[in-house]
């Protein structure tokens, strides 16, 4: 097939999965929106992962969202705990549900990941959340329930730093023009400058195949992302630009979570792939392991869809703001993200 026509017929295919995806979306004007963020404006802390184990990081990340400069309203269970978690299944769902039924309240932040999250996302009130909209975010194990959110209830939610996380300027600025200034912005790695060495060895783009790409953004941890498969919280693939990141996993298990989205045909349904820090993803023990470069080749070479890695996004100390659910365009050659409209109203 001439090569001019494949890529025509790949652009119409994505396009026609994007339409299917977000139709009805499209037709009332868009997907759903929470009102963007403001000075002054109260932000509800909950944990609905992992407790906080000491007093300290808690006071810390109150003080976080003061910085910011929000108010701050803890949840009732925000510093329970039961075994790992933030109190019980019940206890950290209610505390979700009272953050978007309290009016006072403009949004909500995890205080922490971990695991858990899972277990009470089939307890959160979507109809309250969908008549109710409001800037919902966290990472890590909050993948389930930032993508659960958007794929019940069409709201956009954020793939952001929790409340613990290092707030540093470059994480601060990505958070305050997508949330805050409601900014169509691009998504692009800090400016990376060589110290004392001939080139720069750090926040860098690999582009595994060239080209651009339009979709919806879903996405966040892949171990978190496989364990939802072939769940009604699972992300809508059809059209869509996957982001994925991880830590502390063995390169086999990556292999193993790749195959299970694979093997649930959201793979083949993708638009676009750009892939976050895998951080300290390594061969473990064993005969022997295939590299990253190689699980990925293996992955998402075969899509013939443009792929890049590198990107922001993860266990990292500067991390990006992702609008999951919103409508981007991908770049991969200059490894970016642009979204196609601010993910705020």
């Amino acid at each position: 097939m001439n090569p001019s026509r494949r890529q025509l017929l790949h652009f119409g295919a994505a396009t026609a999965g994007l339409l299917a995806a977000t139709g009805s979306a499209e037709a009332a004007g868009g997907p759903l929106l929470a009102r963007r963020l403001r000075a002054g404006d109260t932000i509800g802390l909950v944990s609905p992962a992992n407790a906080t184990f000491e007093r300290e990081p808690l006071k810390m990340a109150v003080e976080v969202v003061q910085a910011l400069g929000f108010k701050v309203r803890l949840g009732e269970f925000v510093a329970a705990r039961r075994g790992p978690f933030a109190g019980t299944d019940a206890q950290r769902a209610a505390d979700v549900n009272a953050m978007f039924a309290d009016d006072s309240v403009a949004g909500i932040l995890a205080v922490t990941g971990g695991s858990g999250c899972n277990r009470i996302v089939d307890k959160l009130d979507y109809e309250l959340i969908r008549r109710k909209p409001k800037f919902f975010g966290g990472f890590s194990d909050l993948t389930c329930l930032v993508n659960a959110i958007h794929r019940q209830t069409g709201l956009v939610s954020f793939h952001s730093p929790v409340a613990v996380s290092e707030w540093n300027d470059y994480s601060v600025q990505s958070f305050l023009s997508i949330a805050m200034n409601a900014e169509a912005a691009v998504l692009r790695n800090p400016v990376a400058k060589p110290v004392d060495d001939l080139i720069a060895r750090e926040e860098r783009i690999t582009t595994l195949r060239a080209g651009k790409a339009q979709g919806r953004l879903v996405g966040g941890n892949l171990t978190v992302l496989a364990s939802m498969a072939g769940s009604a919280y699972f992300p809508d693939c059809r059209g869509a630009l996957l982001f994925l990141e991880d830590i502390n996993e063995y390169i086999y298990r990556i292999d193993r979570c790749l195959s299970t989205l694979r093997l649930a045909g959201a793979l083949s349904q993708l638009s676009g792939v750009v892939l976050g820090r895998f951080t300290k993803c390594e061969p473990g023990e064993g005969y022997g392991s295939l590299t990253l470069d190689e699980v990925f080749d293996d992955y998402f070479l075969p899509l013939n869809i443009p792929v890049y890695r590198g990107a922001a996004i993860g266990h990292i100390k500067r991390k990006l703001t992702v609008p999951v659910g919103a409508p981007a365009e991908m770049d991969a050659d200059a490894g970016t993200v642009r979204l196609l409209r601010p993910a705020v109203i």
